[in-house]
């Protein structure tokens, strides 16, 4: 079972609604898309988003990444994987989004050849998948609308923007968890947007007021892995890393330092599921629970992490709403969503039947 060719399409994506964070605003994303076609009947997709401001790739640097890929890996045999995936993490340095798509394209063959979904060949159905619903950082009188609006929607758990300005910050949580009462969950990421002094004193003084938080995500720069260990020795609430964690190594490197509560997984910063598993092993030897993330990547992308996420124990946490802010779908079959609840297509890998 040869790969015989890799092609690449750059698909655009309007949002139905604006994505604003600490770092970026966006009303349209494009995402590449990966088809991994063999000298069988059998054909792997995958998708890549472009985060410069995160990965520090673009459109123009992915697909140039994945034709340099391609060009070491046709002719072998996917059902070889580790060879394969050993020579696509080789091949080329950093290019994490890239490596990406072509890691899940891969997968999704080699589930599809023994005819199951991606999720059984990774371990099976562990987890039912409930994701959060992201709330984009915005005037204080809209944040509390779309928050409501989410809630009204059928999402229990809120994943606030924040970052920037601690002050007005303390405010918006206060008022959204006024706002919506006691019984959702609330979650916070600032995007790298405080210091750790001002981290700090968000959480502490959110603690003081009472207002109940479930975890704060990246409350500092991607390398201040000390800022990250000073924020959780001083705040109650559980701290996790994201943009701080893009490889195994960074994984070691922060359960060792006991800088964190946990890790957000993402396969645009990770290179895919086969990293993905073993930041998975690292976390869970340590004793340290896992989120599954995404970029504003379409359900293609999102579908491979859902999969992953199903399939491991150590991942108890979800925020994989990215499609839900997508206007079109390129993908035929895959992921869908009945309120919260990710559900999975009854078919094998990925469960996609075809992009556009």
């Amino acid at each position: 079972m040869k790969i015989t060719a890799i092609n690449i399409k750059v698909v655009n994506i309007p949002l139905i609604t604006t994505f604003k964070t600490a770092l970026r605003s966006v009303d349209q994303i494009e995402n590449i898309i990966v088809t991994i076609t063999t000298d069988s009947k059998l054909v792997g997709f995958g998708g890549a988003a472009p985060t410069a401001v995160i990965t520090g790739e673009t459109t123009a640097s992915i697909c140039g990444a994945i034709e340099h890929i391609r060009d070491n890996i046709v002719g072998m045999y996917f059902t070889e994987s580790e060879n394969i995936f050993q020579r696509l993490n080789n091949c080329i340095i950093g290019n994490s989004s890239a490596k990406a798509a072509v890691d899940m394209a891969i997968y999704d063959l080699l589930a599809k050849a023994l005819e199951v979904p991606l999720y059984q060949l990774l371990g099976g159905m562990i987890n039912p998948l409930e994701t959060d619903i992201t709330v984009s950082l915005d005037t204080l009188e809209k944040m509390i609308s779309e928050s409501r609006k989410k809630l009204n929607g059928g999402f229990n758990i809120l994943k606030i923007k924040v970052g920037g300005d601690p002050e007005l910050d303390i405010k918006r949580l206060q008022s959204i968890r006024e706002a919506i009462g006691s019984d959702a969950l609330i979650r916070i990421d600032a995007n790298q947007g405080w210091s750790a002094k001002e981290a700090v004193q968000v959480g502490q003084e959110l603690e003081r007021k009472g207002v109940n938080i479930e975890l704060m995500e990246q409350p500092v720069p991607a390398r201040d892995f000390e800022g990250l260990r000073y924020v959780r020795e001083h705040v109650s609430m559980p701290v996790y890393a994201d943009e701080s964690v893009f490889s195994p190594r960074d994984a070691l490197d922060l359960v060792g330092m006991d800088a964190v509560d946990g890790l957000n997984i993402k396969l645009m910063k990770c290179g895919g599921i086969y990293n993905a598993l073993k930041i998975a092993a690292i976390a869970e030897t340590a004793g340290v629970p896992c989120m599954i993330g995404s970029m504003m990547e379409s359900p293609i992308s999102v579908a491979a992490a859902a999969h992953l996420a199903a399939s491991r124990t150590i991942i108890k946490r979800y925020d994989l709403d990215a499609p839900l802010f997508c206007s079109i779908n390129p993908a035929v079959g895959g992921i869908s969503y009945q309120g919260s609840k990710v559900c999975f297509a009854d078919a094998p890998g990925l469960g996609i039947e075809s992009v556009g």
